[in-house]
C-alpha cells in the first residue's frame, strides 16, 4: 500500500546513551554556551566604542537607531537594548579591575580582568543596567572586603563568582526609594532612630563578609561565624541577616530580627 500515514512509521530504535557519551554532549552543550557568552561580551564592547564614536554620522543615518536598523536590519528596541548590555559590562569591568589592581589577583590582575568571562546572560546585563553603578560599587566593596582578609588570592573563578552574586543581588533587590523627609516630627524622628539601627546591622554586616566572604553559602558561614557572634554577644542569626544585608544592600534582609 503506497498510501501510508507517515506519521504511523515508527523511528528506528536509538541505541542507549552511555554516560561517557551523554558527557561528551553536555561538554559540548557548555562549550557552546560559553560561546554565546563571550560572543556577548565582544559585542557590548564594539556597542560601546562604536556608539562612543558616533559612527553613524560618517555614514550619513541620522541617529544610533537609524544605523542599527540600516546596517543590521535590527529594531530601535534591540539597538537600546545593545546598548544596556555594553552599559553594565562597562561599569562591571571598571569595577573589576580596579579592585583587582591593588588585590592578589593570579595572572596578572587588570590583564586578566579584561580577558574574564563573569559568564552572565544578556537579560541579566540588561536587567541592571539602569542600577549598573550600584552594581559596580557592591562588586568594588565585596572585592575590597576579599583583598583585605587575605584569605585566598582573587583568582578568575572567585571574582567571577562575586561578580554573579552581586548582579544577583542588585537584579532581585528594590530600588531605594527616594529620600522625602515626613511632615510629621514624631515619624522624621523614628525614620532617623531606624536609619541608625540599619547603619549598625550593615557594618556588622561588613564585618560579618570580612570573616566569611559573600561567596560563602549562609550554611558555610554560620559554621564560621558562631564563634565571633558568640564573643560579641550577637545572635547567629541576628549576625547571618546582617552579611546578607551587607551583601545586597536591601533591608528586608533584616526582617525578622529586631529592625
Amino acid at each position: 500500500m503506497s498510501d501510508y500515514d507517515q506519521a504511523d512509521v515508527a523511528e528506528p530504535a536509538r541505541p542507549p546513551l552511555t554516560e561517557a557519551r551523554a558527557r561528551e554532549m553536555t561538554a559540548g552543550l557548555r562549550e557552546a554556551m560559553d560561546d554565546i557568552r563571550r560572543s556577548v561580551a565582544v559585542l557590548a564592547a564594539r556597542v560601546r566604542a562604536a556608539h562612543a564614536a558616533r559612527v553613524w554620522v560618517p555614514l550619513g543615518h541620522p541617529s544610533w537607531e537609524s544605523y542599527c536598523a540600516a546596517e543590521f536590519g535590527i529594531s530601535r528596541a534591540q539597538a537600546y537594548r545593545l546598548l544596556d548590555v555594553a552599559r553594565s559590562l562597562a561599569a562591571i569591568h571598571g569595577a573589576v579591575t580596579a579592585g583587582t589592581e591593588t588585590s592578589r589577583m593570579r595572572h596578572s590582575g587588570p590583564a586578566a580582568a579584561a580577558a574574564l568571562d563573569y559568564g552572565l546572560s544578556q537579560r541579566a546585563l540588561i536587567a541592571v543596567s539602569s542600577r549598573a553603578q550600584d552594581v559596580a560599587e557592591l562588586i568594588t566593596r565585596r572585592l575590597a572586603t576579599l583583598a583585605r582578609t587575605g584569605l585566598q588570592a582573587l583568582d578568575e573563578a572567585t571574582v567571577r563568582s562575586v561578580v554573579r552574586q552581586a548582579v544577583r543581588d542588585i537584579r532581585t533587590a528594590p530600588p531605594p526609594l527616594p529620600a522625602q523627609p515626613p511632615a510629621d516630627p514624631t515619624i522624621a524622628e523614628l525614620r532617623r532612630a531606624a536609619d541608625d539601627l540599619y547603619a549598625s546591622a550593615h557594618a556588622i554586616g561588613e564585618l560579618m563578609l570580612e570573616v566569611a566572604p559573600a561567596y560563602l553559602s549562609d550554611t558555610d558561614a554560620a559554621d564560621i561565624l558562631a564563634p565571633l557572634c558568640e564573643e560579641i554577644g550577637e545572635s547567629l542569626e541576628h549576625g547571618l541577616a546582617a552579611r546578607r544585608y551587607a551583601m545586597s544592600g536591601d533591608r528586608r534582609a533584616m526582617h525578622g530580627t529586631v529592625l
